[in-house]
């Protein structure tokens, strides 16, 4: 188990370069930490050496397969509880049958939605105790339930797209504090996504427009030459 604070490990199995480079992308991102093996036996040292907190493991591998691979982990003791999804192109009804019985936890079929993937990854980390639950989120009347990836104000639902979600759980996250757009394309976008700080602006008015409803009160600050804050406008 990761220890608290510490980003979860993932052991990405996967022989195909470019889904690799797209995964390990996306993973990190998220704020996981991830290895890579590039067939079946490799696999099987790396977790060897190191234990990792889940496994996403293809089914079709050099060496070994995926399948053989799940079954040795699932014979030693050190690891048959640990988490493991199966990915792989094969799409018939048996073969997410087999996966399951020989002790995938998860069964995911290529192509898949990197959403999809992600939301699979989070719920079993979470059941094996490897990833804390975040809870939620409130300012004034704003509820942001950050497992269920939900927003309501005023018990109303809130449709927000995935930056304005961010962007509005980093703002939520630090309240009354002002930021600058620099200071949000780091947080929200990251320091290696190249964006217009003007990008943040449009963000802004479609966070605002999402959130505040007739008669509600603007909870976001514009701070003339500094930035934005998530506050009430005094008086």
């Amino acid at each position: 188990m990761t220890p608290g604070g510490a980003r979860p490990t993932i052991l990405v199995v996967e022989d195909e370069v470019p889904l690799l480079t797209l995964l390990r992308y996306n993973l990190e991102k998220q704020g996981f930490r991830v290895e890579e093996a590039s067939d079946g036996q490799e696999a099987l040292l790396r977790v060897a050496e190191a234990r990792p907190d889940l496994v996403l493991l293809d089914w079709m591998l050099p060496q070994l397969s995926g399948l053989e691979v799940c079954r040795q982990l699932r014979r030693r003791p050190a690891t048959r509880d640990l988490p493991i999804i199966m990915v792989t192109a094969r799409t018939e009804q048996q073969d997410s049958v087999r996966a399951l019985d020989t002790g995938a936890d998860d069964y995911i079929s290529k192509p898949f939605a990197m959403d999809g993937l992600l939301a699979r990854i989070r719920a079993l980390l979470r059941r094996s105790g490897s990833l804390a639950t975040r809870g939620t989120l409130a300012f004034h009347d704003l509820v942001m339930d950050q497992d269920a990836h939900r927003v309501s104000r005023n018990g109303r639902a809130l449709h927000l797209g995935p930056t304005e979600y961010r962007l509005l759980e980093f703002l939520m996250q630090h309240p009354g504090r002002v930021f600058s757009r620099e200071q949000l394309l780091d947080a929200v976008w990251g320091r290696d996504i190249h964006v217009e700080p003007r990008t943040v602006d449009v963000h802004i008015r479609r966070l605002r427009k999402a959130i505040n409803g007739e008669g509600e009160e603007d909870v976001i600050r514009t701070v003339r030459s500094a930035g934005y804050a998530l506050d009430l406008e005094e008086g």
